[in-house]
């Protein structure tokens, strides 16, 4: 299933880098978003970077024939690797997110570029989930929790930066 979203916020995009690229920023992103139990890593990748989260989230949103799957608990890694700076300080890389136990993944390409006033980070992937006949059922199930999880990284983001100006 095909996922297509955008972030946007009131900064450029080195401000927007350096605030994805924080480990303090992905802990708080991770609390935001209701984890249970967290962890953050950031590293330097080149001249880009890698960050992963995990975390552990209800399942409680999800219909019972994928908490069946999934059990009450969603054990989620997410992880960006963000390429070099172009000279106009966008960025490209890549988003996945896999869930522990499920044959469930998002693999996304991720633009980070000036947009208006701001800058706005574009998802574009295919959410995917291997299982025999009921995949497609699944992909429509996860799917929202999907778009919530990126809305709600815009949230954090864009209350990260406010007081931050």
């Amino acid at each position: 299933m095909r996922i297509t979203e955008t972030i946007t916020y009131a900064a450029p995009p080195e401000t927007v880098y350096a605030m994805v690229t924080d480990e303090a920023f992905q802990q708080r992103k991770c609390v935001d978003a209701g984890a249970q139990r967290h962890e953050a890593a950031v590293s330097t990748v080149g001249d880009g970077a890698r960050v992963v989260t995990k975390r552990d989230l209800p399942a409680d949103d999800l219909p019972d024939f994928a908490r069946s799957i999934v059990g009450s608990t969603l054990s989620v890694t997410e992880t960006y690797e963000w390429g070099a700076a172009a000279g106009d300080g966008s960025r490209t890389g890549t988003l996945t997110v896999e869930v522990a136990g499920a044959p469930v993944a998002l693999r996304s390409t991720v633009r980070l570029a000036a947009s208006g006033g701001g800058s706005e980070i574009s998802i574009v992937g295919d959410l995917k989930a291997s299982i025999p006949l009921f995949g497609g059922k699944v992909e429509k199930a996860a799917a929202p929790a999907v778009v919530d999880a990126i809305r709600s990284e815009q949230r954090t983001g864009q209350a990260w930066l406010a007081e931050r100006t």
